[in-house]
């Protein structure tokens, strides 16, 4: 059985109850937390742990910040990694899954100019592993994942694909970081974003769904069929969660997504 859910800043209503009125009537199974920064997310736990009493289901976050753990500056890092040990512990406490960041997003890309970083490819990996292996043991520690997401190359000169997150995971040698998946930068990197989930099923933790042009699937030309088949083909048992920009109407748009997709698996 397919399992959706949807980032709350898509859905319609003013309290994360509202929002899930709605969510369970288009079909969604839970709602992705977004993560921002100052410890946001630890300042909700009374309205997260009212929602959970209500019934409402928060399985993971994703972090919503604009520095990240593979941060240039050291103190951007050090906070990045503060804020991302404080969402994993919160999404602990509500009996979830896990937390999902990319490496950094827009801090470089190589392919614009300049076109070289300021570290070196061995120094970003050393900047890596450090911030993965301490954010895995906290993860491990609270019994959640730390989800890795590969971004595509214009928005992180590190981590693209998901064989480089395998990577990573490998060398880190902790079952508590594993892959946050995402669609769109898939269809952007992947030479066949099927067959790459299936080769990198030991290291799947998420997934996130939208087009191949960012925005509600359905509105772009990703080969759904064939990712919703090489999901069900590996087991899968997560859920797919909307990130997306959306288009027409914002509250029809998010309620398409369940029928298409169920449609197709």
């Amino acid at each position: 059985m397919l399992k959706l859910a949807c980032q709350e800043q898509l859905l319609p209503g003013d309290t994360l109850e509202q929002k899930w009125e709605f969510a369970t009537a288009a079909g969604y199974d839970a709602i992705e937390l977004r993560g921002k920064k100052d410890f946001a997310l630890q300042q909700r736990l009374p309205e997260l742990h009212r929602a959970a009493r209500n019934g409402v289901v928060m399985r993971t976050v994703c972090v919503d910040m604009l520095h990240f753990f593979g941060a240039f500056d050291p103190d951007l890092r050090a906070d990045a990694v503060k804020q991302m040990r404080s969402q994993l512990s919160v999404i602990a406490e509500l009996g979830g899954v896990g937390a999902m960041t990319p490496a950094s997003y827009g801090m470089f890309s190589r392919r614009l100019p300049p076109f070289e970083p300021p570290r070196t490819e061995e120094q970003d990996r050393e900047v890596l592993l450090a911030g993965l292996t301490e954010l895995g043991e906290h993860a491990r520690a609270e019994g959640v994942l730390l989800l890795l997401e590969p971004l595509n190359r214009y928005e992180d000169h590190m981590v693209n694909r998901l064989e480089q997150a395998a990577s990573l995971i490998d060398e880190v040698g902790l079952d508590s970081v594993r892959i946050g998946a995402d669609t769109y930068h898939m269809n952007i990197e992947e030479d066949d974003p099927a067959d790459s989930l299936v080769r990198f099923a030991a290291y799947l933790g998420h997934v996130q769904v939208s087009d191949s042009n960012r925005l509600q699937p359905g509105a772009g030309h990703l080969d759904w069929p064939a990712v919703l088949g090489a999901l069900a083909a590996l087991g899968y048992e997560g859920d797919l969660a909307l990130e997306s920009r959306l288009r027409g109407e914002p509250a029809d748009a998010v309620a398409s997504v369940p029928p298409f997709l169920r449609r197709l698996a």
